[in-house]
């Protein structure tokens, strides 16, 4: 038997590189495992854990795994199931801030919260920072909700307290939002409701506080694996050190050289100084690239060397040299964009390549506008990561408002954007008496609603519509226990009858915020059919966690655009890097800290090691920006790259749409190379097509031949189908 699981081991390890099976064999003690772009951290990382598993024969609950998304998550347990070939469900694998977020609700009642606390995000946080302002009566011209909102978050980072920040502040900001900070904690507490910056905050608390919980947390994991460690900052840091102090068994992974979110509290010291925090640590280095060609990794580490707060490593590969690395010259940042349209046309054509292998990245958001109006133009699917979030919508919002009040009737800003939808004629005015009555008897809000019709400065109708509506809360929270989050989230949303009124409107906006409603309701339910215990409050925890690459879509035969913060962890066969000028790449064109600048230069290169097979820089000579058009210098991290290294098109684009037929092919003529290439080469997996009644999709398998022939099309609005292509009238696009 022993010969059995040994040989099974063995061949887990089959697969590794020399230093990646060291890596995953140093199981006892801390281990720093320096992992550059591509060199297969994540697989490393799960054949760790399967490792332990395996070999070892630890239970798969004696180990915690934390990283950053909830995809990441989803994918280390899938693959060390596959890996294991086996199930994993008590493995402890995910986000940190979900893992924290179950520890503070088995235990909030130690400080001060009930179990179903709501979880704030960026906008319940602004609703709740603009009421104590206009409360206080601290409106200020130059300082907005969200610049207070920013510094107190950085407080948090810091493990400041209300009553440690006057000590350490440095500037007027800081000092106007420690006003705030102090009735902001109140108030969320009051309201039985934490920020994300809490969920950390609140754990170091509780550690703090209670060792007895701590120690439970201490023995209940043997061994303790971090990815992306170097975007940790100072409490995650802390509860690390915390949880792993007893077994001492902590394996961390990450890249000093793509830590890029300095700005959010993450603290690159936390892996520069992992060899000294932990003296007896083992050290990997993982430096074989897996996922980009020679050329572009020879770049990559030209830009990186000029940084000096870093760890020496030098990436390689052997997948050969590939295509040089090409530097796209533009007039305008109009002109860009068409540059880079032509450049996806022709690299479409000469290595059929769909739209899905195409990434463009950018610093700004606002760069995206004259990007997006490029493919428009040209007909090419585009999809943005990073705009405005699923559960961000404001019908999505409320429906989401109505189950947090019922998990927690003491979610005031939740209660406050919710009492009013649908219309019930209760506005502003009559909120502030209620607001007034509550405070004078020092009652919750919702209390209040209760005893509305004590208050006598409302009208008995809106006593009534008040009443009424605390009464329609107050039965659903009751029904907590007795009915599955989907099924009691599908009834309210029906009594409320917001589905009815909108399909009775019958305007396009009007459906397509009934669609968004329904789709909640779908992934509800999914919900439920994926988790155990799907109680409504877990959903919303889920919910308020997800990130904008947790909601993107990447079997959408379409060009990614999202900012190069958004890329980390991504890959693409082909990559642009836009806006490649001082100012813009690095953000600042005045002077810079030295920790500021090597931060902007360490975005640059992740945005580099982003691309497989082909990377191109793109600059323009003048921009618009600010309503004006600026003239534009060549990005500083250019001019470090030796010239030999890039290959430099800057021919123009003539007409705002093409270039001159001597070096280049149209964008007309790649019209007509596609249509002769529709005839002779029509069906193919990867094409494009459009159903008459499902729309347009891609072809994913063919099966069978003549008049038998099948296909298995992705389609962008229905999802896959399978449709026989005698009678499925397809059109090729």
């Amino acid at each position: 038997m022993q010969k059995k699981t040994r040989t099974k081991s063995l061949s887990l390890l089959k697969s590794l590189n020399p230093v990646q099976k060291q890596a995953v064999e140093c199981t006892n003690g801390p281990s720093l495992i320096l992992a550059g772009a591509g060199s297969g951290k994540t697989k490393v990382l799960t054949h760790k854990i399967a490792y332990l598993i395996d070999r070892h024969k630890v239970d798969p609950s004696r180990i915690l795994a934390l990283t950053f998304t909830n995809k990441a998550a989803r994918e280390m347990k899938e693959r060390i199931i596959q890996l294991i070939k086996g199930r994993a469900d008590v493995l402890w694998c995910s986000t940190f801030h979900s893992s924290f977020a179950r520890i503070l609700r088995k235990n909030a009642d130690r400080i001060g919260f009930n179990s179903n606390y709501a979880i704030y995000d960026e906008k319940d946080q602004l609703a709740l920072i603009k009421e104590i302002i206009r409360e206080l009566r601290l409106e200020h011209e130059k300082y907005t909700a969200k610049a207070v909102r920013s510094v107190i978050s950085n407080f948090k980072n810091k493990l400041m307290l209300p009553e440690d920040v006057s000590d350490n502040i440095s500037h007027a900001l800081e000092e106007y939002a420690a006003e705030i900070y102090q009735v902001y904690q109140t108030r969320l507490r009051k309201n039985n409701a934490m920020d994300f910056d809490d969920l950390l905050l609140k754990t170091v608390e509780l550690f703090q506080l209670y060792p007895d919980v701590l120690s439970f947390y201490q023995q209940r994991w043997d061994y303790i694996l971090i990815d992306e460690y170097q975007d940790t900052n100072y409490p995650q840091y802390l509860i690390i050190k915390m949880l792993s102090a007893k077994h001492r068994n902590l394996s961390v992974v990450g890249d000093d050289d793509q830590s890029i979110y300095r700005w959010r509290g993450a603290e690159i010291r936390n892996i520069l100084d992992f060899e000294q925090d932990f003296s007896d640590c083992t050290t990997f280095r993982l430096e074989q690239n897996y996922r980009s060609t020679g050329n572009i990794l020879v770049v990559a580490n030209a830009i990186i060397r000029h940084n000096s707060e870093r760890m020496e490593k030098e990436l390689w590969t052997k997948k050969g040299d590939g295509e040089a690395v090409s530097l796209l010259v533009n007039s305008t940042g109009e002109e860009e964009a068409y540059k880079i349209v032509a450049k996806i046309q022709e690299e479409c054509q000469r290595h059929e390549r769909n739209f899905s292998d195409f990434a463009i990245l950018y610093r700004t958001n606002a760069q995206s506008r004259a990007l997006e109006d490029g493919l428009r133009r040209n007909g090419i699917a585009y999809v943005i990561v990073g705009g405005i979030r699923f559960f961000e919508r404001k019908e999505v919002k409320d429906i989401l408002a109505y189950l947090r009040v019922v998990v927690n009737p003491l979610d005031e800003i939740s209660l406050k954007r919710i009492i009013n939808f649908p219309l019930r004629g209760i506005g502003p005015a009559t909120i502030a008496k209620i607001e007034e009555y509550c405070m004078r008897d020092n009652l919750p809000f919702f209390e209040g609603l209760r005893k509305v019709k004590d208050i006598e400065t409302i009208s008995g109708r809106q006593q009534n519509m008040i009443y009424a509506f605390h009464q329609m809360i107050s039965k659903y929270t009751a029904l907590l226990n007795e009915f599955s989050a989907n099924e009691l989230a599908a009834t309210l949303v029906d009594e409320l009858g917001v589905l009815k009124s909108l399909k009775e409107e019958g305007t396009q906006e009007a459906l397509s915020r009934r669609e968004n409603i329904q789709e909640l309701l779908t992934q509800i339910n999914q919900f439920c059919q994926e988790h155990e215990n799907p109680t409504l409050a877990y959903f919303l925890e889920d919910i308020s966690l997800i990130t904008d690459i947790d909601r993107w879509d990447d079997n959408k035969n379409a060009v990614t655009l999202m900012t190069l913060h958004a890329a980390k962890g991504l890959e693409f066969p082909v990559v642009f890097l836009a806006g490649l000028e001082d100012g813009i790449m690095p953000l600042s064109r005045s002077t810079i800290e030295i920790g500021d600048l090597e931060e902007e230069r360490r975005l640059f290169y992740v945005g580099t090691t982003r691309a497989r097979e082909k990377l191109y820089y793109s600059m323009a000579l003048k921009r618009k920006r600010f309503g004006e058009t600026l003239s534009g210098k060549r990005s500083r991290f250019l001019e470090e790259i030796e010239k030999d290294l890039l290959e430099v098109d800057d021919l123009p684009v003539y007409s705002g749409r093409h270039y001159p037929r001597s070096k280049h092919r149209t964008v007309d003529t790649f019209h007509a190379e596609q249509r002769a290439a529709r005839k002779t080469n029509s069906l193919r997996k990867g094409a494009l097509v459009k159903h008459p009644r499902f729309g347009k999709g891609v072809i994913r398998a063919l099966h069978g031949d003549g008049e038998d022939l099948r296909a298995d099309i992705l389609f962008e609005e229905v999802g896959e189908k399978k449709v026989v292509i005698k009678y499925a009238k397809l059109e090729m696009l």
